[in-house]
């Protein structure tokens, strides 16, 4: 039995690199966010929500996942070279070429500017992640990657 030879991926550049979400996204993000912890100002200042302490250190709770997530929508890379596809979130993601079994480009052709498209991968010890990506270059990349593993599957 042969072992197929490790999967070779070259981007067009050597190196490319985009935000993880689109300026749209990033900016429905922060409006949400802020309406979100405006009404609960509004209410605890009109005293509509008399909180215990239990059930405040639940809402702050709530209001601060939402403020870090935000944080990580506005901050968030992905980044593509020929050894690995990388994206910065809350956890680092890296999925290097050579353990690249699947991989997907989902997207909603003209919804781009709103929902950010994403690359499904599979290793070959079936670890899934998602990457997400904003930039067009990112985009054809990614499709020119997912066609080259699918041609490479079936040599």
């Amino acid at each position: 039995m042969t072992v197929p030879a490790p999967f070779v991926f070259t981007p067009n550049d050597e190196r490319i690199e985009c935000s993880a979400f689109s300026a749209t996204f990033k900016m429905l993000a922060v409006v949400v966010v802020t309406l979100a912890i405006g009404w609960a100002w509004q209410m605890w200042s009109n005293g509509l929500l008399l909180l215990s302490w239990a059930s405040s250190g639940w809402l702050g709770a709530a209001l601060c996942m939402m403020l870090v997530t935000e944080w990580y929508i506005l901050r968030g890379t992905t980044k593509l070279n020929k050894d690995a596809i990388e994206q910065s979130w809350v956890w680092n993601k890296r999925v290097a070429m050579q353990d690249l079994a699947y991989a997907k480009l989902i997207r909603i052709r003209g919804l781009e500017w709103l929902l950010a498209p994403r690359l499904y991968t599979k290793t070959f010890s079936n670890k899934l992640t998602v990457f997400y990506a904003a930039g067009p270059h990112m985009l054809v990349e990614f499709q020119r990657l997912e066609t080259a593993l699918q041609a490479a599957k079936q040599q």
